[in-house]
């Protein structure tokens, strides 16, 4: 068990088809995190490689975009959003459905886990732990309102809370705030953007205002959301250059948060493998496995 770094994976949607190939890279390479955490997409991540499912983590991000039932615009029309999230989140995982879920293994793993998501009426983030985390729908809850997109998808409500996805938050959706928290000083970060991205301000923040005025917190945060992201992919880059982390960000990203051409998933699914088979010596020299 690698007990002195932490997993963190970024979301990003359907760019996450080419980091699932990390997750079974991580996988079938035998590197067993003691901490994880994962925000957005990310969550789907963490989900799948505390539960050991390789098979699972691909499927997730490739196959499973063809299923008619995962949303397009008619699903946004009749108010279930661009992506379906009661399916994607709360159905397809469950026993009998497209993508079972092995939530056994999942809570048989020692590891710590954090998912994060954004409180819409306070403006914080909010982190789940393994005691968050005791049953398949609890757990399937929280991964959907971590992932849940703004003005695409349909709020997240739990406990009488209302949820959006934790990208929005002052971390950027990458996880390093809760990690440095509980101590941690070494990082093994997965992105799903370039090295080079530098995400622009928002456009239109008139019509964020105007779509969240009850929610004036999550306008806030996705207008903001630019700076925070670079802050914290900075603060990434300059915790590398000091050999406190290693981040894997895709040489060419090739999928984008709303793509749903199977062909080209599984193409960005590959160039991640191939990638992530290029680097793993680099990865146990960091981890020292």
């Amino acid at each position: 068990m690698i007990d002195d770094v932490a997993l963190i994976f970024e979301g990003g949607g359907m760019r996450a088809s080419q980091t699932a190939a990390v997750v079974v890279a991580l996988l079938k390479a035998g590197l067993d995190f003691g901490w994880a955490a994962g925000i957005s997409a990310g969550a789907s991540h963490l989900v799948n490689y505390l539960s050991g499912d390789a098979e699972r983590s691909r499927k997730s991000f490739v196959e499973f975009a063809d299923d008619p039932q995962i949303g397009g615009y008619i699903s946004f029309l009749r108010g279930k959003g661009l992506f379906n999230s009661h399916y994607i989140y709360e159905q397809a995982g469950l026993p009998g459905g497209v993508l079972p879920f092995d939530f056994a293994a999942f809570a048989a793993h020692p590891a710590r886990r954090r998912i994060g998501a954004f409180e819409a009426e306070s403006g914080r983030t909010v982190y789940w732990s393994e005691a968050d985390l005791r049953t398949l729908p609890d757990l399937m809850r929280r991964v959907r309102a971590s992932s849940t997109m703004p003005m695409l998808m349909p709020p997240t409500l739990i406990d009488g809370q209302t949820y959006f996805d934790g990208a929005i938050g002052v971390n950027g959706g990458i996880a390093l705030d809760v990690a440095r928290g509980e101590g941690f000083r070494r990082f093994f970060v997965v992105l799903t953007r370039e090295r080079a991205y530098i995400k622009p301000p928002a456009r239109l923040p008139a019509v964020y205002r105007a779509w969240f005025r009850r929610h004036p917190a999550v306008a806030d945060g996705v207008i903001n959301r630019w700076r925070h992201y670079n802050q914290v992919r900075q603060e990434l880059f300059d915790l590398e250059r000091d050999g406190q982390a290693l981040v894997f960000a895709p040489d060419v990203a090739l999928a984008t948060n709303r793509t749903r051409s199977v062909p080209r998933l599984r193409a960005a699914y590959d160039a991640g493998w191939d990638q992530a088979q290029r680097e793993l010596p680099r990865w146990r020299d960091f981890l020292g496995r």
